[in-house]
């Protein structure tokens, strides 16, 4: 399949995009939404993060406690990388399955650190960056989660620059404060069936 590489930082609206995708056609394998199932109760990532950290990260429910992580992550960068390597192997393999099983006009690999990684330029066809200023990030996390602006700004610092996922796209969806749903739902449209026509190229063989 014809394969997009879909990113962002917090608080862009990729999922948003994602969204209008799945809509019109296009399978959509979400790693966040992988890294969730994982971590929710009875998860095949709970027990060895139990083992790692100690259970001062598992919640009541027998999730992963997403804030005591986040905290422990980033007053220590060892525990981020622990909490990495233990994760990242598991939703490789899943992606990589889903990812076989997937049906649809093209395949969108919805990526929050692709650029990050520096592993997904040769796995995807095309690069698209979901673009937003900063200001912007800071008020939806902080309308959606709660967060302080403060613990928001650390999750920002961990990921690319604006700048860096801008240089790594091919394709970007504009969705900063002065983007209403209208505006938005036309420059993915836009892209979509740009998508089809290059998927149906790739397909023909041409």
């Amino acid at each position: 399949m014809y394969k997009i590489g879909l990113t962002g930082g917090i608080g862009s609206g990729k999922s948003k995009v994602a969204d209008m995708l799945a809509h019109w056609g296009a399978a959509i394998i979400d790693t966040d939404v992988i890294a969730h199932e994982l971590t929710a109760p009875g998860g095949e990532a709970i027990e060895p993060i139990r083992h790692q950290f100690g259970p001062g990260v598992i919640a009541p429910t027998g999730a992963l406690d997403r804030q005591a992580m986040r905290e422990l992550a980033f007053e220590s960068p060892g525990a981020r990388q622990q909490l990495e390597a233990i994760l990242h192997p598991m939703i490789g393999l899943l992606t990589q399955k889903r990812a076989q099983e997937a049906d649809g006009c093209y395949l969108v690999f919805v990526v929050p650190l692709l650029v990050e990684s520096g592993r997904w330029r040769e796995r995807v066809d095309r690069i698209c960056v979901v673009d937003c200023d900063p200001d912007t990030q800071v008020r939806r996390v902080q309308a959606r989660s709660g967060l302080t602006s403060e613990a928001i700004g650390r999750i920002m610092s961990a990921q690319a620059t604006r700048e860096a996922r801008l240089a790594a796209a091919d394709d970007v969806v504009l969705n900063d404060g002065r983007t209403d749903i209208d505006e938005l739902t036309r420059r993915v449209r836009e892209l979509h069936d740009f998508w089809c026509a290059q998927a149906r190229q790739a397909g023909s063989g041409s």
